[in-house]
């Protein structure tokens, strides 16, 4: 277990992040889960640089990230990812509320894994996000030496 590789989740709306969480703790998934609040800190996490300077090493297994967020928004965290040799292989799930066309376009062009918008019920919003982190995190098989999965039959 202590080779598993966390979730980074970049969201600006506490509630999300909370809805994120109870929906993975309510699935027992046992990556842990590094929630971040702006698009800076996103960086700073992936890049071990400033409050995140001293983390662990190695790269989280998916990252969730939201399309508006302050200081960085979303689009160019995820250009940053997707520019980067070593961040570029981490899949990269864009969480929105946003179902403007361009916003999709940009997301798909600058290399974003998947689009998903937010259910504005509860209960979807949780059930996407179950189907979501089940598939990146136990099922999506990563490149070789970027990411260790769980071992069959435990959770967290």
């Amino acid at each position: 277990m202590a080779n598993l590789k966390r979730i980074l989740l970049a969201e600006d709306n506490e509630r999300d992040i909370e809805l994120v969480l109870d929906a993975l703790e309510e699935h027992r998934l046992a990556n842990e889960v590094s929630a971040v609040r702006d698009g800076a800190e996103a960086l700073d996490f992936l890049y071990q640089r400033g409050d995140y300077a001293s983390r662990a090493n190695g790269l989280p297994i998916v990252v969730l990230l939201d399309l508006k967020m302050p200081k960085v928004d979303g689009l160019e965290v995820l250009r940053q990812i997707k520019s980067d040799p070593k961040l570029k292989v981490i899949p990269v799930v864009m969480m929105t509320s946003s179902r403007e066309e361009q916003d999709l376009v940009q997301s798909y062009q600058l290399g974003v894994n998947s689009y998903l918008v937010k259910p504005v019920k509860f209960q979807q919003f949780v059930e996407s996000v179950k189907q979501l982190s089940v598939y990146w995190a136990l099922m999506n098989e990563p490149p070789p030496g970027t990411a260790s999965r769980p071992e069959p039959g435990k959770s967290g």
